[in-house]
């Protein structure tokens, strides 16, 4: 009749944490970034999945591959703004001529002129 009995929903349930536990720690996902993005999962069985692939990858000297999501933001986290290079600021070159203090910086500065 196609309806599962509760032992075989419960093994599937725990079967697809594992999965996704195994995968979080191929994928250098921390247990916690793994909880975060999979918040229905069963924790023990996903930490029994990471868990398992760890000890599996460290045996066999195996390198976990880049995850291609970004990492989950924490939940009082603020957004991270680009940050931008500062203005040239002018400065005083003995109290004569301003100049770019990034060509003052790198050694330019202006000749002054008489």
């Amino acid at each position: 009749m196609g309806i599962e009995s509760a032992s075989a929903v419960h093994a599937h349930t725990e079967a697809e944490a594992k999965a996704v536990g195994s995968a979080c720690r191929h994928a250098m996902r921390a247990i916690e970034d793994c909880y975060t993005l999979n918040p229905k999962a069963e924790k023990a069985a996903v930490y029994a999945g990471w868990r398992e692939m760890d000890e599996y990858m460290r045996e066999n000297k195996l390198e976990g591959v880049a995850p291609t999501e970004p990492r989950p933001a924490s939940p009082g986290a603020k957004p991270k703004v680009a940050k931008e290079d500062p203005p040239d600021e002018e400065i005083l070159d003995d109290g004569k001529k301003p100049q770019k203090a990034a060509a003052a910086a790198a050694g330019h500065a202006a000749k002054p002129t008489h």
